[in-house]
């Protein structure tokens, strides 16, 4: 079916389809971090332990990662408006589903489901953004849908959290239901009739088959490595394994088969390709610290999990302010400053949040987190806008879908990479610290006297120092996983800089 180009809209339409979109976006991109601090709850609800529980998690990383990079096809297939719309259905009923579950085995089911239904919703939240949107304002549809992504994953724990503790974690899934559906009624009462180009293609069976075996597989391992010691484990090893090989050979079909599932032609594109490599190395270095920085506030300030995600919330302030202000002034500027300008202010920020130390209050705690919500109102605008320039209409969903799966799987490295290496440098400073805590030494003399003094015990107070010991220790890892993050953002401005330039236009 042949689709004629339509006007783009206007005014109060153009005010309620953007409101829609961007609030299904919210939603589905909330519900990868939303149950995340409820897993106590739900296993113990459900009697199954916790490492069981993290299952809720893996189960819709690992769909949802499968489903983003059909999302091109899909829409060719059945149409952007169509597709969005059974997909945010799909999705709405799958989370009341999850919220009905009588058992682990039936919420995983519906995870699962939950999980393959928002891959499409992502990238054609995009797509239909910039379908409908003036051409000069194209970059502030950009920005909305960049607020509702940075927002999202940041409210997500708090909001988990407040609600698991004050209501019960079923009502995590339930509130998907009204946004769900309203958002659905509006998006197909609007933009029915503006339905995009169909084709029929012929299944990609194999295409299909290798992308679920190398997906799963990769994503899986990345999710339960750091718990098995990675490849000290013939599990892991194994997923390894078959993860590259079905991967290594979905690139060589993709590239030969007649009716590609994936368009992997699009890396042949140099602004595409290094701007989705710019996009999925940012996005893994800020889940490393949104990953990392609540665990240390749990781990060593004794915060709780509603008060750790409280801290993570001022960096999503900035971005709300300043994304559209970006979105609706970038055709005045190389995009390539903005994103050197976002990559600058990352570095920054962690520069500054590698000095933290167990003596901060919460107000310098969260202070270099404004910063670092404006560098990401400058991070994913220009990058997106620069990987869209010059492809036409009908492969901005193949490119959106193809960007996006490399920026989630980059989450998940970056998720599973921070925690390994906060883990062993813990480890590491542990032992070094250790080596100096002893009846020789005359700071340990010195507060152990002390200690005995108050009417500790000598073996209280070895204790109690072994456990400052292991908060500084804790801290110091923290620190350099900033650290580290700080350098490599640096590093990044350089590759933004082998992008061609773009005309000084909004799209």
């Amino acid at each position: 079916m042949n689709a004629q180009p339509r006007p783009p809209l206007h005014g109060a339409t153009l005010v309620i389809v953007t409101a829609a979109l961007s609030l299904a976006m919210f939603m589905q991109v909330l519900d990868t971090t939303i149950a995340n601090v409820s897993i106590p709850t739900i296993a113990g609800n459900l009697a199954v332990s916790p490492n069981q529980g993290t299952w809720i998690i893996t189960s819709f990383a690992v769909s949802n990662a499968i489903a983003l990079p059909l999302a091109g096809w899909l829409a060719r297939r059945f149409g952007e408006v169509r597709l969005f719309v059974g997909a945010t259905l799909l999705f709405t009923a799958a989370s009341w589903l999850c919220g009905m579950a009588p058992d682990f085995d039936t919420l995983l089911a519906a995870r699962i489901l939950q999980g393959a239904a928002a891959g499409p919703m992502v990238p054609l939240s995009q797509s239909l953004l910039l379908h409908n949107y003036p051409e000069h304002k194209r970059g502030l549809a950009l920005a909305f849908w960049a607020m509702t992504t940075t927002v999202a994953p940041i409210v997500g724990p708090f909001l988990g959290g407040w609600i698991t503790e004050n209501m019960s974690w079923p009502w995590i899934f339930y509130i998907n239901v009204p946004v769900g559906i309203v958002c659905c009624y509006i998006t197909w009462r609007l933009l029915k009739n503006r339905e995009t180009a169909t084709l029929r293609l012929p299944i990609d069976i194999t295409g299909l088959v290798l992308l679920v075996i190398g997906v799963g597989c990769l994503q899986v391992m990345l999710d339960r490595g750091n718990d098995l010691d990675w490849f000290g484990s013939d599990y892991i090893t194994a997923l390894g394994v078959i993860a590259a090989f079905s991967l290594c050979v979905l690139v060589v079909w993709e590239l030969t088969a007649k009716h590609p599932m994936i368009d992997l032609t699009l890396f042949t594109r140099r602004n595409f390709t290094v701007c989705t490599l710019a996009l999925s190395l940012g996005y893994l270095l800020f889940f490393a610290g949104v990953v990392v920085y609540p665990l240390w506030l749990q781990t060593d300030l004794g915060y709780t999990a509603t008060w750790a995600g409280l801290a993570s919330v001022p960096l999503g302030i900035m971005a709300v302010i300043l994304s559209p202000i970006v979105g609706r002034n970038q055709h005045r500027f190389d995009l390539r400053k903005l994103a050197t300008f976002s990559f600058a202010v990352f570095a920054l920020s962690c520069f500054w949040q590698s000095g933290y130390s167990t003596d901060f209050d919460f107000w310098h705690l969260i202070e270099p987190r404004f910063v670092q919500g404006i560098g990401m109102a400058f991070f994913f605008v220009p990058l997106t806008t620069m990987l869209l320039v010059g492809l036409p209409p009908q492969r901005i969903a193949s490119a959106m879908g193809l960007s996006n799966f490399m920026r989630v799987l980059s989450g998940s490295i970056g998720t599973s990479l921070s925690i390994s290496l906060w883990q062993n440098r813990t480890a590491l400073h542990h032992g070094q610290l250790m080596e100096h805590v002893s009846t020789y030494n005359p700071i340990s003399e010195r507060y152990i006297a002390g200690a005995q003094a108050i009417g500790q015990t000598p073996d209280g107070a070895l204790a109690a120092l072994a456990q400052m010991v292991n908060i500084q220790a804790v801290t110091l890892a923290t620190a350099d996983v900033f650290w580290l993050s700080g350098w490599i953002f640096l590093a990044l401005i350089m590759l933004v800089w082998a992008a061609r330039p773009v005309p000084h236009v909004a799209y």
